[in-house]
């Protein structure tokens, strides 16, 4: 059906949205990388049958962008928290994901 077909198609929104909205969705405005992919493929159901590729694109943006950092160490010592850099929290929250991002 048209419904089930548009359920299925590539959101548009960029890396950095997806995960700004996943962080944005935490009660403490961060996540580990494990919850950010399942905010991911629960909210945008095109990312759950495609593969790890996405994945690598996630840990790219996250790693390469000034508006995320780290906050720490997840509590099994796995992997750490993510956030959203604070010059940037307001332009987040306000759904403003545009490209670039000034640097700190």
């Amino acid at each position: 059906s048209v419904d089930e077909a548009r359920f299925l198609e590539k959101p548009p929104l960029s890396y950095i949205a997806l995960i700004a909205k996943a962080i944005l969705s935490s009660p403490t405005n961060k996540l580990n990388l494990a919850a950010i992919y399942k905010y991911i493929e629960d909210n945008f159901p095109f990312y759950r049958n495609k593969g790890r590729g996405w994945r690598n694109s996630v840990r790219h943006n996250l790693s390469l962008n000034d508006c995320f950092i780290k906050v720490g160490r997840c509590e099994d010592g796995k992997g750490n928290y993510w956030s959203i850099h604070p010059s940037n929290l307001n332009d987040f929250v306000h759904g403003d994901f545009r490209q670039p991002r000034r640097s700190r």
